[in-house]
């Protein structure tokens, strides 16, 4: 598909992300309501308003109470005319947030759908790809706009670091939520941009060669899971603190862009327990190597940014069913509902963004190499 076919599924897709954020940031307000609690319950409208929170124009409470909370600081000593100032950086920053989520959908939209376009046999797919890369924009436009509401804060040198982590990881819920919708609104206005743009060929690759890309590209993300998830590890990657400058506490910026999961070994009695929650991570690890080995034979041309793109979208994919595992058998009880056991989804999406972009880079070389010597076969 040409870029001039698929700008325009991926322009309505990422105005459709943006508005659907916006919108439900807009309820933020509405949470606040005395009818909000006693229809939903304390409990369900303190997590909505932890997912809403860092998508609204208006500060959260926690800011105007002085109280530190989801990666954000106090804005001052509660006198609203000396917050003015950092108000207006804090809207300038949620509009830099919505600004970044549009274009960085757009593009990697744009990418997808023309190297694995939505026809029949790739629509589901192309879906999941797109769902996937809409939870990854979110993250990427939190980290973004980070330094604008970080300064909102009012003194943004302290622990500039740490901050940064913390405001990153907030806000992940959402986009995963309702790039759900945007995901399938761009695939269906794809799949009708599609009609009549001629043949949509796949590429032929020995399976044998898929499945060597895809062994090579899982163990980079076996590197995080397995590796630097492990609690020794990961201990000493948060401890990392070297002396002086603005790199003096990097460790939970680390933290959050290099683990995938925690690993740790298991405790006496609790076997079974440990073995569930390693079920996810091998859940995690199966899913990436499964469309790491399709991924090939469905892009209309094997191209390194595609093969990066897909294997960003695998592995968002695996870790978001890796956590619903977690919750389904793992984290359900009788006195969890479903906002509470879902308020790690997102978690580690930074980090998938990070290894999937190197996974797809040694998964694409690892199929050069593999196919040296054959003939190209048509596309």
């Amino acid at each position: 598909m040409t870029y001039r076919r698929a700008a325009i599924p991926a322009l309505i897709g990422g105005l459709l992300l943006t508005a659907l954020l916006w919108w439900a940031g807009s309820g933020a307000d509405a949470l606040r309501l005395p009818g909000s609690v006693g229809t939903l319950g304390p409990e369900a409208v303190a997590e909505l308003q932890r997912w809403v929170a860092p998508w609204s124009y208006d500060p959260p409470s926690f800011l105007d109470s002085g109280v530190q909370g989801s990666g954000y600081v106090p804005l001052g000593d509660g006198d609203g005319d000396d917050r003015d100032p950092y108000n207006g950086i804090y809207t300038a920053g949620l509009q830099v947030r919505y600004g970044a989520v549009f274009v960085a959908f757009v593009l990697g939209a744009l990418l997808l759908i023309r190297r694995l376009p939505p026809e029949r046999g790739r629509t589901t797919a192309a879906f999941l790809a797109l769902w996937a890369w809409g939870a990854a924009a979110g993250t990427l436009a939190a980290a973004v706009s980070a330094p604008w509401l970080i300064a909102a804060a009012g003194h943004g040198s302290h622990r500039f670091l740490s901050q940064l982590a913390g405001v990153t990881a907030a806000g992940r819920q959402l986009p995963v939520a309702v790039s759900l919708v945007a995901a399938g609104a761009t695939v269906l206005v794809a799949r009708i941009a599609a009609e009549g743009a001629g043949p949509l060929p796949r590429t032929v690759v020995p399976a044998r060669a898929a499945r060597l890309a895809a062994t090579a590209g899982t163990a980079v993300i076996a590197l995080s899971v397995v590796v630097l998830s492990y609690q020794p590890v990961a201990a000493a990657l948060q401890a990392y603190s070297p002396d002086g400058g603005t790199l003096a506490e990097p460790g939970d910026l680390l933290r959050q862009w290099l683990l995938l999961g925690a690993w740790d070994a298991p405790a006496a009695g609790a076997v079974v327990d440990w073995l569930l929650h390693r079920a996810s991570d091998v859940l995690l690890l199966a899913v990436v190597w499964w469309a790491l080995s399709r991924l090939p034979g469905l892009l209309t041309r094997v191209t390194l940014p595609a093969m990066a793109a897909g294997a960003v979208c695998a592995t968002v994919l695996g870790l978001l069913a890796s956590q619903l595992l977690r919750i389904a058998v793992v984290q359900t009880g009788p006195q969890q509902g479903l906002l509470y056991s879902s308020a790690g989804i997102g978690n580690g999406i930074p980090a998938a963004l990070t290894f999937g972009l190197l996974a797809g880079a040694v998964a694409t070389t690892a199929l050069r190499l593999s196919l040296r010597g054959v003939p190209e076969p048509a596309a």
